[in-house]
């Protein structure tokens, strides 16, 4: 099968809220192929804690590609224990940089608790506007669900919950098997 022929893996919506002192990244769980469901209970948020720092993460994209990154990620971490923004520009570097890097497939967003990011492979560490950003096929339709609850009384959690179920129902390649990692400074 050639390149052209190959349907893509389509799936993940990832999302990330900070309200007050939490930060909430939760993540679907579907994985598909072309039109077809691979995988319903893929798990796309991890919490790392290199050095004793706990860093939550959540990937959209290439699983294989994803979990290269976050491997990079934690050991920027690692060199620079407590410092999310320093180590995310340091990988943002050398994914734009690094030939082999640059063929990988996937984004992440990465809270500490305090600061919250999204980190793509065009060299770019963003810190989203309102303390939401939501990256994937579902990521547009849960930011603005987000956005629309963000001013409530509801918790992080709540918010996150809720906008990723609005994503569910509107897109095909997001379902509502969640994993949800909170953090808090």
């Amino acid at each position: 099968m050639n390149n052209s022929d190959f349907p893509g893996w389509h799936g993940t919506t990832i999302i990330g809220v900070r309200k007050g002192n939490e930060v909430v990244v939760a993540g679907d769980g579907q994985v598909s192929l072309g039109q077809t469901v691979i995988k319903g209970s893929a798990r796309k948020v991890r919490r790392l804690s290199p050095g004793g720092y706990d860093v939550v993460c959540g990937f959209a994209g290439s699983t294989a590609d994803a979990f290269t990154l976050l491997e990079r990620l934690e050991t920027k971490l690692e060199a620079t224990p407590g410092q999310l923004q320093r180590a995310s520009v340091e990988l943002a570097k050398d994914w734009r940089t690094d030939k082999y890097l640059q063929k990988l497939e996937a984004m992440l967003i990465v809270t500490d608790g305090a600061a919250l990011y999204v980190i793509t492979g065009a060299g770019d560490v963003l810190e989203p506007e309102h303390g939401i950003a939501a990256i994937g096929s579902g990521g547009n339709y849960a930011l603005a669900a987000a956005r629309a609850m963000i001013d409530g009384d509801k918790s992080a959690e709540e918010i996150a919950r809720g906008a990723m179920q609005i994503a569910a129902d509107i897109c095909v390649y997001t379902n509502g098997n969640l994993t949800i990692e909170q953090i808090s400074k």
